[in-house]
Parts: structure tokens; sequence; C-alpha cells
């Protein structure tokens, strides 16, 4: 196999599963141990990954951002089962707040029915509950194409005269230390806002983000419960001596 094409291929196996072992890739691409330390080598001098301790880890940029269809197509199996537990916490007549993300979208289907109003920065959220014939507060101001996010100082003044039984975000990044976070200060000041008018935050996050850090802070794991999926235990005790953890 030539080189090219092992260091494509270590690049698609990060992209899905963000931490890579050497264990893994040699059964994968059928070569020895020295020639995938060799690659891993290559590819961290290129910029393109960091060797850790038995693998390599994806390389994360702090103010990157996937764009929506990127993000909708990712751990779907995963989002959807974080999505279910999270629409469970939901009772009927609430009023609720949607962040917009891939994630809370998948809540939808299964709060349909239940008398609920739903405030939303999220143009998909927005477009879905009116498919279902849902009651749907769309907040206003600037639209985030890559995000299909409304964002900016006129949904924040919208926002202020709103409170909410529930909240429910998603995160770029979710971490003990660091606590949860964002590329874009704009979305990060709305999501910060919509949590402190509410009764009880939930945090939406598939295990791709956990471990990471993103450009600007929201809030610390304390201030939220966090539903997510596939926990290792490695992340698993930390983040459970901050906060509450419900893992699907």
């Amino acid at each position: 196999m030539l080189t090219q094409t092992r260091h494509q291929l270590i690049l698609a196996e990060l992209e899905q599963a963000h931490v890579v072992s050497l264990q893994d890739l040699m059964a994968k691409l059928s070569v020895s141990e020295s020639t995938i330390r060799r690659d891993l080598s290559q590819l961290e001098e290129a910029g393109r990954l960091v060797r850790v301790r038995g693998g390599a880890k994806r390389v994360y940029h702090l103010d990157r951002e996937s764009s929506y269809k990127e993000k909708l197509g990712r751990n779907s199996s995963d989002k959807a089962l974080i999505a279910e537990t999270a629409a469970a916490q939901v009772s009927a007549g609430q009023v609720i707040y949607l962040d917009a993300g891939t994630t809370t979208l998948a809540m939808i289907p299964h709060l349909v029915g239940q008398g609920v109003t739903v405030v939303t920065n999220g143009l998909s959220q927005a477009d879905l509950l009116c498919d279902y014939g849902e009651s749907v507060i769309l907040l206003g101001g600037q639209v985030k194409p890559k995000t299909r996010a409304i964002i900016g100082a006129q949904a924040q003044a919208q926002l202020a005269r709103y409170r909410f039984d529930h909240v429910f975000m998603g995160m770029n990044g979710v971490d003990a230390e660091w606590g949860y976070t964002t590329p874009d200060q704009e979305e990060a000041a709305l999501k910060r806002q919509a949590m402190q008018q509410a009764n009880q935050v939930y945090v939406l996050a598939d295990a791709t983000k956990l471990g990471r850090v993103s450009f600007c802070h929201v809030a610390n794991v304390e201030e939220a419960i966090l539903i997510t999926h596939a926990l290792t235990e490695g992340q698993r005790v930390p983040l459970m001596q901050l906060t509450t953890v419900k893992e699907c």
C-alpha cells in the first residue's frame, strides 16, 4: 500500500473516531508497528494529527466549526439515543428552549402532541416543529448560515423576555476543567443567556464532544445536567464528580 494511501486512511479513521490506537491501525492497514509509527510521525510533522501514547488523536482548531450538513450525518444513532433521553425529561404543557443543533433537532418527534411551547434559535428546529403543527417561537436576528442558527443582539433582546422550564443545549466541547465551550462568541452569548433563564439546563453531547475544548467558554460543567452516550471510564469519573450525568 502506498504511503499516501495509508495517510489518507489514517486521517479518515481520525475523522470518525477522533482517537486511534496503533493496534487498530496495524490491523486495519495490515502493516507493521514501525510503519504506522513512521506514518504518524510524518502526519504530525505536517500538522494533521497529534501523537499520543499508543496512538494518535485528531487535531482540533479552537475556532473551527463544522457545517450543519456535516454535523447532520455524524453519529446519528448516538444522537438519536441522546435526543430520546432528553425528550423524556419534558412534561406536557411545559415551555422549553431548544438550541440550534442536530441533536436537539432529533428531540422534536418525541415532543409531538404534548402541548409543549418551544422557543428556539434554530431554523431547522422551527421548520420541523411547523411541519408537526407544534407551537414554536423562532428568535429574530442575524442568521448564521453555517449552523442555521439565529444569533446577535436582536435575538438576545427577544430571548431576555422569556423564562423556561427546561433548556436543551448542544455544545462543541465538554471538558471537566474547561467546561462547556463553542467556537462562536455570539452563539456562546446566546447559549449562556438561555441557560440563565431556565429552571433546569441539559447539555446534549455525543462522545466526540467529550474532552474537547473550543474557543468560547459558555458555562462550567456543574451548571447543567449532561446527557451523553458511550462514556469511557476515564471520561465518566471526572464529569460525575462535578454534575449529574445521564448516560443512555
